[in-house]
């Protein structure tokens, strides 16, 4: 999608991190702009600054682990702009992660959060932006985390993982229709993520302590990068069709998937090698 001008963004988290860039770059491209967060305040501040730059910007509350409560937030969208275009599924929380202290409670919410907002999101305007007929692009927010598994038994992994697998199917799915996909796989960036406990709704139980793995990323992430920068990244993805979209990834986190890869094709010679010489019969 090379012309964005006049065109509709709507972006959950919008109020903070990345999403909130992610809004003003798409602003500084000439678009308008809904922005959707759980957090009324922050939602509020987010407007008032981007229309201070002279951004078409508006604020809906949304909570993204609701269906219903995003097909709301699309139909306040589609009044406002009458054509959204680009839909931007970022909202994310982060919970606690190892074997110590297992809660069911904080992955069904991280779940919720971070992989059903997503789906929610891509339910609710796909069939406007079909409708349409005018194109459009979907952003779905993951991490590197969901290419590697540095953080062990995590459900804020195992989510973007999901999420890096749900875009990659989607976007096969939708380019016939002129309808674009990628995938944000960031970093460390600077953002509230790691105090993301601050929005978990009492129906998931008690705040769980973070891991300690959890707790030496948080340090990391706050000298991670710009948020602005990354917004970047996105828009030149959105404009150049692409399905994935990485910042700086650093040695470490190649190698580390690179590594998981070289076992994975390891372990298929190995399978491949053992029905060669008889060892297994084929199902």
């Amino acid at each position: 999608m090379r012309d964005l001008v006049g065109k509709a963004a709507f972006i959950t988290g919008g109020a903070s991190g990345i999403g909130l860039a992610m809004g003003r770059a798409f602003a500084a491209a000439g678009m308008r702009v809904m922005l959707g967060d759980i957090e009324a305040a922050a939602l509020e501040a987010a407007v008032v600054a981007l229309r201070a730059d002279g951004a078409d910007v508006r604020g809906v509350l949304c909570d993204v682990e609701s269906a219903g409560s995003m097909v709301e937030a699309a139909q306040a969208a589609i009044a406002a702009f009458g054509r959204v275009h680009i839909v931007c599924n970022n909202a994310g929380v982060a919970g606690g992660s190892g074997i110590t202290a297992i809660s069911t409670e904080t992955w069904r919410w991280v779940i919720d959060v971070n992989l059903m907002g997503v789906v929610h999101g891509v339910a609710a305007f796909l069939p406007h932006m079909r409708g349409h007929g005018e194109g459009g692009h979907f952003v779905n927010t993951a991490s590197m985390a969901g290419l590697n598994s540095g953080l062990g038994f995590s459900p804020y992994s195992a989510s973007k993982f999901a999420v890096v697998n749900m875009s990659e199917g989607l976007a096969a799915e939708l380019a016939p229709l002129g309808i674009g996909v990628s995938v944000l796989c960031p970093g460390f960036v600077r953002t509230r993520i790691w105090d993301a406990q601050r929005n978990r709704p009492a129906r998931y139980g008690a705040a769980q302590p973070p891991s300690a793995v959890l707790a030496g990323l948080a340090a990391q992430g706050a000298a991670g990068l710009d948020p602005d920068g990354v917004a970047a990244h996105v828009v030149a993805a959105v404009r150049d069709g692409r399905l994935y979209v990485f910042t700086y990834t650093g040695p470490d986190w190649r190698a580390e998937v690179q590594e998981r890869l070289d076992g994975i094709l390891a372990a298929m010679d190995a399978a491949d090698s053992a029905l060669e010489r008889g060892d297994h019969e084929i199902p």
